[in-house]
């Protein structure tokens, strides 16, 4: 855990995987987590509308067991806006969330 899920719009000014390295890599600098167990995926959007100005849209959603403190979650949520901050300009329309996910309810192989 955790599941680090970026959504963006199709017309990214960097490859993909370079995106989910980056994004990765910002995951692991947090500490937070065995980084062994860090997942990172992408998911392209062809069509969608944003306000005037903005070229595409970046937004992550990083899925967590709960029982991360408030901290915990902000200093993730801040070092993964700082990494698409690193990447991309003004033009671009980025977000982030952390869920969490219920142990009782969450499963896996």
């Amino acid at each position: 855990m955790p599941h680090i899920i970026i959504e963006h719009s199709n017309n990214l000014p960097i490859a993909t995987q370079q995106l989910i390295e980056h994004v990765h890599q910002a995951t692991e600098q947090t500490n937070l987590f065995d980084n062994s167990t860090i997942k990172t995926r992408a998911q392209s959007y062809e069509h969608v509308k944003l306000q005037a100005g903005k070229s595409g849209f970046i937004h992550i959603q990083a899925h967590l067991i709960a029982g991360r403190s408030e901290e915990q979650k902000q200093l993730l949520s801040d070092t993964l806006f700082g990494a698409l901050e690193e990447l991309l300009d003004s033009d671009w329309l980025l977000s982030v969330h952390p869920y969490d996910l219920l142990p009782q309810l969450y499963r896996k192989n």
